[in-house]
């Protein structure tokens, strides 16, 4: 049954903030960053003003962030941060550290650019240089779903067969700074929602020590880092139960991945974070006009769902795979390399179009979206493909 609800305008980076505060974790350290700056900078008015138990550790670096979520984590502690772009980057090394360690921290990010140059809009391509850390990671549409997917990455992250950090990622100053109308939970349907946390070990408990990152050599390091990865693996079933979950408490239910107007649709674009709700946009006007076009949302990118996305295209003609970062020196971006990996070894699959769009901020209109459907219709009278397309890219 729908739990009760009200409504707010709120921007995304505030939104998040305040998801943080109805979790009401026990630690967040962290070091602000644009277009991110805003998250723990509300949450840390929430701290001043008494209306949280957290422990805010204001530190020097991102790396002395993450640094200090993985200690808190570790300790048995409920823990979340924020961060963005080059602070991402800065964390690299601790990133890979918490989800070896499988410490269930929560870290929202608001995907911008890398430097250089130096620029401060949104891209994808902080967190897809993070994408073979260990980290579960979902991303955002609107702001809405940064909310939503905040409470749910808790309740994921902290599942006993899970215990590995997640990202939650949105696009920066795209959704980071944009008011949108969205509803709200009570703190105490949040809390019950996310339920008590419950470590499994933890570095205060004398009377069951424990050792934390010891030194594994070549007789242990691969079983560790394969267990890692099953947890990865076997954290996509949690994630579509959590999704479940929620959908039965909220009435906005989540998946891995969303269709949109796939029935019988040919030519399909695939996307991810705020460019979905653009590209529905032109799917419902070239429907109207009677042509088979569809959506493909990718959520969840870690773990990638093969199954549901090989499901999902086998039966289209031809698939546009839309990139907001790139991978310099090899064709396409990471989902268009995910893709065409996951459809390789089945004999019936679309042919595949590589996009790479909106780096540092560019906008992607319906404009660029209704080219790419014709593009797609013009490849599948071909029968092959065209060099990597960059949209909007002035020559």
């Amino acid at each position: 049954m729908k739990t009760q609800v009200r409504k707010i305008a709120i921007e995304g980076n505030e939104a998040a903030a305040l998801a943080f505060k109805q979790v009401n974790p026990d630690v967040v350290a962290a070091y602000p960053i644009t277009p991110s700056t805003e998250v723990v900078q509300k949450f840390s008015e929430y701290v001043a003003n008494g209306e949280v138990d957290t422990e805010f550790v204001p530190v020097e670096s991102e790396h002395s962030a993450m640094s200090a979520c993985i200690g808190a984590s570790a300790a048995g502690a409920r823990v979340m941060t924020s961060t963005a772009s080059q602070g991402l980057a800065l964390m690299w090394e601790m990133l890979y550290i918490a989800a070896s360690l499988r410490l269930p921290i929560i870290m929202t990010v608001a995907n911008r650019a890398l430097s250089a140059p130096i620029n401060i809009h949104g891209d994808h391509s902080d967190a897809m240089g993070a994408r073979d850390s260990g980290w579960i990671q979902i991303f955002s549409e609107n702001v809405q779903e940064i909310y939503d997917n905040i409470f749910q990455a808790v309740k994921i992250a902290e599942n006993e067969n899970v215990r590995l950090p997640v990202m939650v990622g949105y696009d920066g100053f795209i959704t980071s700074h944009s008011v949108e109308t969205i509803e709200l939970l009570d703190d105490d349907v949040v809390r019950n929602f996310v339920g008590k946390y419950r470590p499994r070990y933890t570095l205060l408990d004398v009377d069951n020590p424990i050792s934390v990152g010891p030194l594994a050599l070549t007789d242990s390091y691969f079983e560790f880092k394969v267990a890692q990865a099953y947890a990865i693996e076997n954290s996509l079933p949690i994630i579509k139960q959590v999704g479940k979950e929620y959908g039965d408490l909220t009435g906005r239910y989540y998946d891995v991945i969303e269709k949109y107007k796939m029935d019988r649709a040919e030519y399909v674009i695939v996307a991810m974070s705020s460019t979905v709700g653009t590209a529905r946009e032109v799917v419902d006007s070239l429907r109207e006009k009677g042509l088979p076009v569809g959506l493909l949302k990718i959520r969840v990118f870690r773990p990638f769902p093969t199954e549901d996305i090989v499901n999902a295209l086998k039966d289209v003609k031809v698939v546009g795979i839309l990139d907001r970062s790139m991978v310099p020196g090899s064709f396409g971006g990471p989902l268009y390399h995910e893709i065409t990996s996951a459809m390789y070894h089945f004999d019936k699959r679309p042919l595949a179009q590589a996009y790479v769009y909106g780096l540092g901020g560019r906008d992607i209109t319906t404009n660029h979206i209704e080219k790419v459907f014709e593009e797609l219709m013009d490849i599948g009278k071909k029968g092959k493909p065209n060099p990597l397309t960059y949209i909007g890219v002035r020559e």
